[in-house]
């Protein structure tokens, strides 16, 4: 059996233990769960609701076209219907993007550390990789222009980027945009645009007449709390829409998702809600991180990247002894720190506890 050399050095996507497992391995009633930056306030009311009241015919195929949906963007956004395809997950989408326009003999440029599955789709695809490293956690814009050539088709941004948190300054953004050749797609992930501050909000979608190469991906995920449905969806000109369309698959979004997804996009108080929580709890760990003497980048998103004084996997180990599970930095390119997703304020306040002693006991010397 034969097939891609390069799937011989690529491995299969590893998820973490279970909670179940952990909980079994080291006698732990409860976890709290702090490595995928998930909603900690769950999801729409109005979507619970609606399934409480509404069973769904499973053996009917989806809507294809999701066109409820797809009618519910376009009027967000101001966008036509032709603009926008969907995903399972924005992350389907980065499959496509791929898929369309990376093979051998052209390269990607793309940040690095941030997302892996922009490198991971393209080795698949046979492409050259280009990774530029980021600055203080912020994309290096004037190096990823210098590193395009003829052969390059794909650019990737990651604004808010993971796992950094940092945004694109909006400025920067729209000087790079003017001076990215128009033979380059530019895929702008922006999975955790709901968490960022409204002043930094670039507005993207409003200037993608300017801009024909550009595809702007979001998902429903994060914020909206729909991570176990995988819906997500690109907004771009109709002809770059029209391409990622031929691969993609006939039924890729299921019928319960892309319901859950309309009532979740509706109820904007929640969304709003989840916001002003984020970003207190964020702000409030902040300051304890400050106190604490331990240094993290700045975050537009719903996760801190924090260094620490030992390796990551070790602070990793000391937390999920206690029932905390967070995301090494050694696993994601980043030596030396951790990624937590911002919780609820009863679980960050006890996570404040159990760091503070570690620290101390780092600081005495002592074993931990």
């Amino acid at each position: 059996m034969q097939g891609k050399k390069i799937l011989d050095t690529l491995t299969p996507y590893q998820q973490g233990k279970q909670m179940k497992e952990i909980k079994e391995a080291y006698g732990l009633e409860k976890i709290v769960k702090l490595s995928s930056n998930e909603n900690p306030y769950g999801f729409s009311p109005s979507v619970k609701a609606y399934f409480k009241e509404n069973p769904f015919d499973f053996h009917i195929y989806p809507d294809g076209y999701t066109a409820e949906l797809r009618t519910a963007v376009a009027e967000k956004y101001k966008v036509t219907e032709n603009q926008i395809i969907f995903g399972s997950g924005s992350e389907e989408i980065v499959q496509m993007i791929s898929r369309a326009f990376l093979y051998p003999g052209v390269n990607v440029v793309m940040p690095t550390p941030s997302f892996p599955q922009y490198k991971h789709n393209a080795l698949i695809e046979g492409a050259e990789i280009k990774e530029i490293p980021t600055v203080d956690g912020y994309h290096d814009l004037q190096k990823m222009l210098w590193a395009i050539d003829e052969n390059t088709t794909v650019m990737w941004l990651c604004s808010p980027n993971n796992p950094t948190g940092s945004v694109i300054p909006k400025e920067q953004l729209y000087d790079f945009l003017d001076k990215c050749p128009e033979h380059v797609v530019i895929a702008l992930d922006e999975a955790y645009y709901e968490y960022m501050e409204k002043e930094e909000d670039p507005e993207a979608i409003k200037f993608l007449s300017r801009y024909p190469n550009v595809i702007i991906l979001r998902t429903f995920s994060k914020a909206y709390g729909l991570a176990g449905l995988r819906v997500g969806y690109g907004i771009a000109n109709p002809e770059l829409i029209r391409k990622l369309d031929v691969i993609r698959g006939p039924f890729n979004t299921t019928s319960v998702a892309q319901k859950a997804a309309l009532l979740a996009m509706k109820d904007q108080t929640f969304i709003k809600e989840t916001y002003s929580a984020n970003l207190a709890v964020r702000k409030s760990f902040e300051a304890f991180l400050d106190d604490l003497g331990w240094d993290y980048l700045p975050s537009q998103t719903n996760f801190l990247l924090v260094s620490t004084p030992v390796s990551g996997m070790d602070v990793f180990q000391h937390l999920i002894e206690r029932g905390f599970i967070v995301r090494p930095g050694e696993l994601l390119g980043c030596p030396n720190t951790i990624r937590m997703t911002v919780g609820m304020e009863e679980d960050m306040t006890s996570l404040k506890q159990i760091l503070k002693n570690y620290h101390e006991q780092l600081t005495k010397g002592l074993s931990v």
